[in-house]
């Protein structure tokens, strides 16, 4: 090919270019060793803007043989920086990418502008021969090939590799019966050596290994979908021992367990001849393959659905939350029996909890009118559920011998937990309806609703020794006082609002006697015995409050049973706002009060 000479630019300009890309590439290394972390996030956000002003100023001038190395090296390394801003998959190809190998056919008097990346791939690897291009332009194919497996363009990337090996590494991968040709070209692919001048933030070494995961994977994953389960489970293996988080470890070998049940589960395959002496006892007669395949069993759609808007309602993500569980609901509306699994290895929860867990999602959403009319179809349909009389054992003791009768005891006390159960739900219809009114103004209706759960709650009468320490307590009855405390902060916080601040004191004062020490109902009092202008006993219990070591309130945090998801959102509105001007008043009265008593 004929080459034109592109217009050089002063060794003082090259110099200072080569000298700014050493100083990222620096700062960036200084950024690992400080380790992950909000810091290295921000300095990759800082270094891809760096790279990219960088890889702007160098393209305001023709391209040239003496600076495209460095030029192809700053495209590298500024396109890693935007793959790792992203914080997701790569999608779709690199068009800096296809402007880099533009830029190499310009400074040699050709163009490719109207070629496909495939075939621009081809007439720069087989036409430009400038030693000095040789190492970037590898580089750069590594980083292509990344782009297009993460779009599953196995073909396309093999190609390349044809492109970058020498012509023995690629007759032996295409004449070697049993292996992988991709595999064969990655592994034999020479990586180009690194050189000081030309800092890369990560090493083309690195990247041929998760090139050789990734391809192992996504093939073992399309024999796995073809049935060629000897074939996928050789690739999987294969990519098992590859580079990888432990999050993808755990896929890979997922994928292991699945493509072995097809294999050994499905059906009894003929024993193999074997030179190994044949035991009397087995593996096979140890291990009962049944139990993998119920581990592994396929999950009906309608618990997929559900276990992505508890995982999102979990993770935060509320509106995707509210999308999975409307879909669920109307899953539910269309036919029960058709759509959702009843058997015992179902992940769904009771169907109430499902809607309060909805009721919540869309609290947190900000949709609170939703939220009141879903929690009405559980209220309405517990209503006749309930005993006018709930007599409930704080906890539970078994009896270490069986006693006559036991069978009958068992089905009485499993039908008591049903009522537990409906009691929990109902009340805490009442209580998401207390908060969704609270959020709309309306503390009239906020206050009925939480009296409403209140009074359900009076049905149950607990009794027992009360000596114990509370993780003692049954779940149920945990549930239970954790739904009255929670009212019982929402009818008073609305009290607060009305002017009403000795029925607020009450209500807080009736929540510390049921979890003493909880932080929102403490706060809480505080702020009512203020309002009622009895300041010594407030400032008295914020000294008490304030000096209490954190978790220093019955139960550690993050340890005890957790509380059912769907009072997530409840839980989270019952704390108390902070009032830095509540807490100076009273350092300025606790402050005044010393010194009147001094002087």
């Amino acid at each position: 090919m004929k080459r034109r000479r592109g217009a050089a630019p002063e060794p003082g300009c090259l110099r200072a270019w080569a000298a700014q890309s050493q100083a990222l590439a620096g700062r960036w290394r200084a950024a690992q060793r400080s380790g992950p972390g909000g810091a290295a996030a921000r300095e990759v956000r800082r270094q891809r803007g760096g790279f990219g002003e960088l890889l702007l100023r160098m393209r305001g001038l023709p391209a040239a043989f003496p600076t495209l190395p460095l030029e192809l090296t700053v495209l590298y390394n500024s396109l890693l920086f935007t793959v790792g801003a992203s914080d997701s998959a790569i999608e779709g190809e690199s068009e800096g990418i296809r402007a880099g190998l533009l830029r190499v056919l310009e400074a040699c008097g050709a163009c490719g502008q109207d070629l496909s990346t495939e075939e621009l791939w081809q007439k720069v690897l087989r036409e430009v021969t400038v030693e000095e291009l040789q190492a970037p332009l590898h580089r750069l194919g590594a980083l292509q090939a990344a782009w297009w497996l993460a779009g599953s363009r196995l073909g396309s990337t093999t190609g390349l590799f044809r492109l970058l090996s020498n012509a023995e590494d690629v007759e032996r991968a295409c004449c070697s019966e049993g292996q992988n040709e991709l595999l064969s070209l990655l592994k034999a692919w020479q990586v180009p050596a690194e050189g000081a001048s030309l800092p890369l933030v990560q090493s083309t070494e690195d990247l041929k290994e998760i090139l050789c995961t990734a391809a192992a994977f996504l093939q073992g994953l399309q024999e796995l979908e073809a049935g060629n389960f000897p074939t996928a489970l050789s690739l999987l293996q294969e990519a098992a021992g590859g580079f990888c988080s432990k999050r993808v470890l755990a896929q890979i070998y997922t994928c292991l367990g699945c493509c072995a049940q097809r294999m050994a589960l499905g059906k009894n395959p003929p024993a193999a001849a074997s030179s190994s002496p044949y035991f009397l006892i087995r593996t096979e007669l140890l291990v009962h393959p049944p139990i993998l395949a119920s581990l592994l069993r396929h999950r009906h759609p309608s618990e997929v659905k559900y276990l992505l808007a508890q995982r999102c309602l979990q993770d935060g993500r509320v509106a995707d939350a509210v999308e999975h569980y409307l879909d669920f609901l109307a899953l539910l509306q269309e036919g029960l029996q058709q759509q959702v699994p009843l058997d015992g290895g179902s992940a769904l929860p009771r169907i109430p909890e499902v809607f309060l867990e909805a009721a919540s999602a869309l609290e947190q959403a900000g949709r609170h009118q939703d939220a009141i009319t879903v929690c009405e179809e559980v209220i309405s349909r517990t209503t006749d559920l309930i005993p006018w009389m709930l007599r409930v054992e704080e906890r539970l003791e078994q009896p270490q011998c069986p006693l006559p009768g036991a069978g009958l005891a068992g089905g009485l006390l499993s039908q008591k937990k049903e009522s537990w159960c409906c009691l929990a739900w109902r009340a805490a219809g009442y209580l998401h309806q207390g908060w969704a009114w609270a959020k709309l103004g309306e503390s009239k209706e906020a206050v009925t609703q939480f009296s409403r759960c209140l009074s359900n709650l009076l049905r149950v009468q607990l009794y027992g020794s009360g000596v114990e320490p509370t993780e003692s307590l049954l779940p149920e009855v945990e549930v239970l006082q954790k739904i009255r405390l929670l009212s019982l902060i929402g009818r008073g916080a609305q009290f607060l609002e009305l002017g009403r601040h000795k029925e607020a004191l009450l209500d807080f004062q009736h929540g510390l006697q049921i979890s003493p020490g909880d932080p929102a109902a403490a706060s809480y009092l505080v702020q009512a015995l203020w309002k009622l202008n009895r300041k010594q006993e407030a400032a008295a219990h914020w000294q008490k409050f304030s000096q209490r070591p954190s978790g220093e309130d019955g139960r550690q945090e993050g340890q005890g049973r957790p509380f059912p998801l769907y009072l997530a959102s409840c839980l989270k509105q019952a704390t108390f706002p902070h009032s830095e001007s509540l807490a100076r008043s009273i350092q300025d009265y606790l402050r005044t009060t010393s010194w009147d008593s001094s002087s």
